[in-house]
């Protein structure tokens, strides 16, 4: 069975070009747009999602409804000689009738419902690098006049478009991706302090075990050399029969 056609019209379609240099986030934006009557779901999954940040990377849209995503790159050393395969796919279906919860959503949809959309990225480095000093803010656009005119299109447009102005949405992102690298840098911390509290207790258990061994030791010695050995039940019914024989005895000589 083949797979449904792509509902969203998704502006770039092919490629998502980054413009350097990339000695800090590079944000580059896709147009996602719902010309259909029904609402439609997305979600935006990439092949290197620690070097990406998204937003937003997931939601649903109205009929007729539009939305910019923003997509952060993070800053990496660039090498033009470097082959890049990264990769988006956008992934849409048909929102279900009635509340849709997000999180479910995408775990019981049926693979056959879904529809997906490719896009490869694309670095490029500016041809003059004074040029990309003066105008940092326009290193992650794509330069081609059609682009240009759909921007101008977008800021028009308020009611299809992103609401917050360009430079909000890149502070987000940035203070987004800081949080990521926070959050991973504490990952980490988490995980070395785990192994050192499993070793740790290892250590624990081993001194444990070794400290019982020893203490069993001299009790068991210590009982040894302090416990007698039972008398046996003969000797002392032979004793007392000695005894009875004596007091008889001593009667007959009186």
């Amino acid at each position: 069975m083949a797979k449904p056609e792509q509902v969203l019209l998704i502006e770039p379609q092919h490629e998502l070009k980054f413009r350097g240099p990339f000695t800090s986030p590079v944000t580059s934006y896709m147009k996602l747009t719902n010309p259909s009557e029904k609402k439609v779901c997305f979600k935006i999954k990439t092949t290197a999602p620690k070097k990406y940040c998204v937003r937003p990377n997931s939601g649903v849209l109205d009929a007729k409804g539009a939305i910019d995503v923003a997509v952060s790159l993070q800053p990496f050393d660039f090498d033009p000689n470097e082959k890049n395969k990264h990769k988006f796919m956008v992934q849409t279906m048909i929102a279900p009738d009635g509340e849709i919860n997000m999180d479910s959503l995408w775990k019981d949809v049926n693979p056959d419902n879904l529809m997906d959309s490719k896009l490869k990225c694309v670095f490029e480095m500016p041809v003059d690098p004074a040029a990309a000093t003066a105008a940092p803010q326009e290193n992650n656009v794509d330069a081609s006049p059609a682009i240009h005119e759909e921007k101008s299109k977008r800021i028009g447009d308020g009611a299809k478009s992103s609401p917050k102005p360009t430079s909000m949405v890149e502070s987000e992102l940035m203070k987004a991706a800081a949080e990521v690298k926070h959050l991973r840098e504490e990952e980490s911390s988490l995980r070395q302090e785990n192994l050192q509290l499993k070793e740790e207790l290892l250590r624990l258990r081993r001194s444990a075990a070794v400290a019982a061994v020893d203490s069993s030791a001299p009790i068991l010695a210590s009982g040894t050399a302090v416990a007698t050995a039972p008398v046996p039940m003969m000797y002392v019914a032979f004793a007392i029969v000695m005894a009875l024989f004596g007091i008889i005895l001593g009667k007959f000589l009186l």
